[in-house]
């Protein structure tokens, strides 16, 4: 177990430290004072991730190790632009049998049992027992059962942590209530299915034994058109199971980013597949604007000026930081 996360980083500035990280990213660039090359690396463990910076021959600690592998550090705790950074001064790449895989995933904070128990609630609520058995046929497969629970809901952009998916569906499926309350016209439990199946492809197509990585099948097909071969396997396993449900299944499914060029194959056509889509982008959203909201470490104050949050392509103002200060300011 290591003793030093990336979490704990503000109490180490300008201190010399030793760890284990995964390597994020890893990509040699031009010096700008024309010296050479230097490395610059994106670093992780499950408390976060930081940027690395080698200054000193480059080249020859680059050969060492590759992207994605585990690597022990030695650097300083440095300080550029505002931002915490790793100055390393040594770096070698690790055996999977040196280091602690629990040390280097993000996991939910939420019980996954309680989550889980969540999903099979809402699952027993609905009052179509057609669109209930089809739900199930999924829930009940014990493969797919393991990899729900464990999958992150995405790679970087939101819920990308061990359980984020099963917390993404269970956090969606309260907002598809409160909105189905709202508008009577929806068919609840279509609304509902659309919620607990739209991203079960993302089961296959990201891996999560190492770092959270795109599979071949992922990269090649895509989590849109995995989840529509899953629905047409569990679908031919159940006895008449009506043609029109499918059809309006498979469409929320093929529908839920919303716009061709987010890459969805249709645009959404029915009241539930709008609603859903919006409903998934919502979630999705807030989760990263309260992430970005959060102390960026322990010790730091939360930011009131976000420079850019990659999911929404946008510089953020933390409100209730901003109203904070300002408080202080009129004092």
């Amino acid at each position: 177990m290591k003793d030093f996360f990336l979490a704990d980083a503000a109490r180490h500035r300008g201190r010399n430290v030793r760890s284990h990280f995964l390597v994020a990213q890893k990509q040699l660039r031009d010096r700008n004072d024309g010296k050479g090359k230097y490395l610059s690396l994106t670093l992780c463990d499950r408390s976060g991730r930081m940027d690395g910076r080698v200054w000193d021959n480059a080249e020859q600690w680059a050969a060492k190790f590759e992207q994605n592998d585990f690597v022990g550090v030695q650097a300083w705790v440095d300080e550029f632009n505002g931002k915490l950074q790793l100055r390393v001064t040594e770096i070698v790449r690790l055996e999977a049998a040196e280091i602690d895989l629990g040390d280097f995933q993000r996991r939910s904070e939420r019980d996954l049992d309680v989550l889980w128990g969540q999903l099979r609630d809402a699952v027993n609520r609905f009052t179509d027992a057609d669109l209930q058995r089809l739900v199930l046929a999924f829930l009940d497969d014990p493969e797919i059962a393991r990899r729900y629970r464990a999958a992150p809901a995405a790679k970087f952009m939101h819920h990308a942590w061990i359980g984020g998916l099963l917390e993404h569906v269970v956090d969606l499926l309260e907002f598809c209530d409160l909105a189905a309350d709202h508008f009577p016209m929806i068919h609840r439990d279509l609304l509902r299915t659309g919620a607990i199946l739209h991203d079960v492809g993302k089961i296959y197509e990201l891996s999560w034994e190492r770092g959270f990585e795109y599979t071949l099948e992922g990269q090649l097909i895509g989590h849109i058109s995995i989840a529509t071969r899953l629905l047409e396997e569990k679908i031919n396993l159940l006895p008449g199971f009506p043609k029109a449900l499918r059809t309006l299944v498979e469409h929320m499914i093929l529908s839920h980013h919303g716009a061709l060029e987010f890459g969805s194959p249709k645009l959404p056509m029915i009241p539930e597949a709008v609603l859903l889509h919006y409903l998934d982008d919502a979630e999705a959203k807030m989760l990263a604007m309260r992430e970005a909201c959060q102390p960026p470490m322990e010790g730091l104050a939360a930011p009131v000026y976000i420079d850019r949050v990659r999911a929404l392509e946008r510089p953020l103002v933390n409100t209730r930081q901003y109203l904070a200060e300002a408080r202080e300011q009129d004092l």
